[in-house]
């Protein structure tokens, strides 16, 4: 009874931090004739629910694409057709075709808010909840402070909530995957990830570590065996799903490349605005949209990407465990984001997703992350007029993350999953105390955000550099993302999973 109602005070905060941070601006409130992600959003329904499936992805005199088209998969058109069906009912105007352009209105910024609450309660609260409860080590107490910090990281919520976007939706999805594979249910947790990839295409991100962890749970059952029987089900299962999500856009060869033209955009070029990448960054000093061409930025982004992923997908592929698989998450989606093409700041939450859930192991290192992950994005919340929610729900997230994980005493060097370098310091710097260091450089890199937060807000930037800022802003953010996907791959390669974690696992 006590363990439920501490699972309850656990979901009620986390639903008043999101309730509460929805009371601010959203993407574009006010700001014709674009507006924002919200009117995209709102957009999107009236598309759907005027519009034939089969006019969804194209220009017509009915869908201007350069207004918000759709650029999602099947699965985000579905459910706006759901919101708008609903919207109808409580008021036509919503969705009126052409003449709904750009609404704004208390009653529909309740409705469109509620609709992402309902998301999270219906979807990624439960995939928390339950990760948390039978795939965590430790007591009752610490597998509810586990869930509770990870229903209170700060970029998710500032995104879906302020910003306004369904992250929740393909993440939760994605998350009843990994709880699915984690729980051995194969089949299913192919299911949900299957459903993730066709609500958003950026789950590639993680669609490589699913892949390797089961072929290669598949080869150690024996591929002549159940291995080749459990094969054959997850290969049915993926198509029969793709083939439902996809059925209305099969008939047609046109459409079909139609809505996959939407989806992967390459003429929109290598980056757009200020994102926390490697090609972002490196723009700085040497300006790759002039020197080198489109097919050439292609080849590189997809080498460097594939150069990054292989080495611990192939690891995950040899010794397929929870615990590799989490890692293999996180070193799959922080690739991406570094070095794949056309990536958007927002897209750091794929790789936040497998951070939060080895929260709980390594508490210090993941709540570092987390706050950077958010802090990438200051450009973007300031511009939605998100700062005073950014900084609530960041320190509230720093504080409680802290205290309740006991993050700072769990940072030991063992604890910190530092051998490797333990070994080399040995030779170099015999002396030298690397859990410390890294507590120090937490400290530094906290106050280095906090300064840069309060620059950007408070200071005018030169008139020569007006972007000096959000530049900053990117390249710091980058150079702790290039050091936490080395430190996950080191972790990955040098140490085996914890017998606990085994048991659970097998």
């Amino acid at each position: 009874m006590e363990n439920w109602s501490i699972i309850s005070l656990c979901v009620l905060l986390g639903l008043t931090t999101r309730w509460a941070v929805s009371f601010n601006s959203y993407s574009g409130a006010g700001k014709p004739p674009m507006f924002g992600d919200y009117e995209a959003q709102r957009h999107w329904q009236e598309v759907t629910y005027n519009l034939p499936v089969q006019e969804w992805y194209f220009n017509t005199t009915n869908n201007d694409l350069n207004y918000w088209g759709l650029d999602y998969p099947p699965l985000t058109a579905y459910h706006s057709l759901v919101c708008a069906y609903v919207a109808k009912l409580l008021n036509p105007d919503w969705v009126e075709l052409h003449a709904s352009r750009g609404y704004e209105s208390h009653s529909h910024k309740l409705f469109m808010r509620t609709t992402v609450l309902f998301a999270d309660v219906l979807i990624y609260i439960p995939a928390v909840l339950l990760y948390c409860f039978y795939l965590c080590d430790g007591s009752p107490k610490q597998k509810v402070a586990t869930a509770l910090c990870i229903l209170l990281y700060p970029g998710l919520i500032l995104i879906d909530y302020g910003h306004f976007q369904y992250n929740s939706v393909s993440l939760g999805l994605a998350l009843w995957g990994i709880l699915g594979l984690g729980l051995g249910w194969d089949v299913f947790g192919s299911l949900a990830f299957t459903l993730a990839l066709n609500y958003k295409q950026m789950e590639l991100y993680h669609s490589l570590p699913f892949f390797c962890y089961l072929l290669g749970k598949c080869i150690k059952q024996g591929l002549t065996g159940r291995g080749l029987f459990l094969l054959a089900k997850i290969s049915l299962t993926v198509m029969v799903t793709f083939a439902l999500c996809w059925l209305p856009f099969l008939s047609d060869p046109h459409q079909l490349l139609q809505v996959l033209h939407r989806l992967f955009p390459i003429g929109r070029g290598l980056f757009e605005d200020k994102v926390a990448n490697t090609w972002c960054s490196l723009n700085v000093l040497i300006k790759i949209k002039t020197l080198l061409s489109r097919e050439t930025q292609l080849f590189l982004s997809f080498a460097l990407t594939l150069l990054f992923i292989l080495p611990s997908s192939l690891k995950l592929l040899s010794k397929p465990t929870l615990w590799q698989f989490k890692l293999a998450l996180a070193n799959s989606s922080l690739a991406f984001f570094l070095f794949s093409f056309q990536v958007h700041e927002k897209s750091i939450l794929l790789a936040a997703l497998p951070v939060c859930l080895v929260i709980n192991e390594i508490p210090l290192i993941a709540i570092w992350f987390l706050l950077t992950s958010t802090f990438s994005m200051l450009p973007l919340l300031l511009k939605d007029g998100l700062l005073l929610p950014y900084v609530v729900t960041s320190l509230a997230f720093l504080f409680l993350s802290l205290y309740l994980l006991s993050a700072l005493e769990r940072s030991t060097d063992e604890e910190l999953r530092l051998g490797l370098y333990l070994k080399v310091s040995r030779y170099c710097l015999p002396k030298l105390n690397l859990s410390q260091i890294i507590k120090w450089k937490f400290w530094f890199s906290l106050v280095a955000m906090a300064v840069l937060s309060f620059t950007s807000v408070c200071l005018e930037p030169p008139a020569k550099l007006p972007d000096l800022f959000p530049v900053v802003v990117s390249i710091l953010s980058f150079l702790h993302f290039l050091g936490f996907v080395i430190y996950f791959n080191i972790v990955q390669f040098s140490e085996p999973q914890r017998k606990k974690s085994q048991k659970k696992t097998n």
